[in-house]
């Protein structure tokens, strides 16, 4: 799998939010401004709820955009999950802009999203600053000014260092650095699974008999050769962190279900990067890109931490 690191940048992300009052004025300002990018001869890509495209695509009529992939949400995934996702799609729109002046994205709030407290856009957001960071995007998010949530509120006050006015953009004062916001609450934990299959404690002299693990499950799930090439190679570079960076000694949980693999690495160490593997690293560093090369290769990578200490999840399907 080709990984493209770096795109040609005529402005770094803008990132912007907008707040409304009621649905029909979110389908309002999402028209308002989606008419108004194209009318600059950018491109546009979507990151909203059905009804809100429809809406659009009705407005722009034979204006072509672009619908990014629906996020696993609150339930499947995970708001660094769909940052990454959104990075990957991105960095192939910008680079394949053709005569297009620039990109703009526009995101919306989808309350079934929300999960139990709406952390999921806070991650989301602050997800988004870091792995969109280098690119030429302008990217504006609506937001409800009374969610069910206060944590989608407060979250979307915090992380975007601009507020539409108008036509344009201001600053945010509000505006606070992803660290410090994901710091500031508690960690986001995915969904607890069942018993895994297979549960494998190794060091760094064992790693190939978790590589050799992961190669024997891969072909009877249905990974084809280059899949299972790619799935070894995400879970050995998830793995080689925990026993380099975390602990001595790390444990690995697989899950062989019909969706494809489910893996976690769990490690005993700290967690100091709350969001790693989201930038995309230069071609000159020798390392720190083990993260961010399984971010590439997974269709789900989540990392947090709590007490025990640093845990990775990922999910890969054929």
């Amino acid at each position: 799998m080709k990984v493209e690191s770096r795109v040609p940048e005529t402005h770094r992300l803008r990132h912007a939010v907008a707040f409304h009052d009621r649905s029909e004025d979110q389908v309002r300002r999402a028209v308002a401004l989606a008419r108004a990018a194209v009318g600059r001869g950018e491109r546009l890509a979507l990151a909203v709820p059905p009804a809100v495209e429809s809406a659009v695509r009705e407005a722009l009529g034979d204006k072509d955009f672009v619908a990014l992939t629906v996020p696993h949400g609150a339930n499947g995934g995970s708001g660094q999950t769909t940052a990454a996702l959104r990075a990957r799609e991105l960095r192939a729109l910008v680079q394949g802009g053709g005569t297009h002046t620039g990109v703009t994205v526009l995101s919306a709030h989808d309350p079934g999203l929300d999960g139990v407290d709406g952390g999921y856009w806070t991650e989301l957001d602050a997800a988004l600053n870091v792995a969109l960071g280098d690119l030429p995007v302008d990217l504006v998010c609506l937001y409800p000014g009374f969610p069910l949530h206060l944590e989608v509120l407060e979250g979307a006050r915090v992380n975007h260092p601009l507020l539409v006015e108008g036509d344009g953009f201001r600053d945010n004062p509000s505006h606070r650095c992803p660290v410090e916001v994901l710091r500031d609450r508690d960690p986001s934990t995915p969904l607890v699974l069942g018993p895994p299959d297979v549960v494998h404690r190794y060091n760094s002299w064992q790693l190939h008999e978790v590589r050799a693990m992961v190669a024997q499950l891969a072909p009877a799930l249905g990974f084809d050769p280059v899949r299972s090439e790619d799935l070894v190679l995400a879970v050995n570079e998830v793995a080689t962190n925990a026993v380099e960076h975390g602990s001595p000694q790390a444990e690995i949980h697989l899950w062989a279900t019909s969706g494809g693999l489910v893996c976690e690495v769990h490690d005993s160490g700290d967690l100091h990067e709350p969001l790693p593997g989201l930038v995309a690293p230069h071609p000159a560093d020798p390392r720190g890109r083990g993260v961010w090369i399984a971010r590439q290769l997974c269709d789900l990578l989540h990392v947090w931490r709590d007490g025990r200490g640093t845990h990775v999840r990922l999910h890969a399907t054929p």
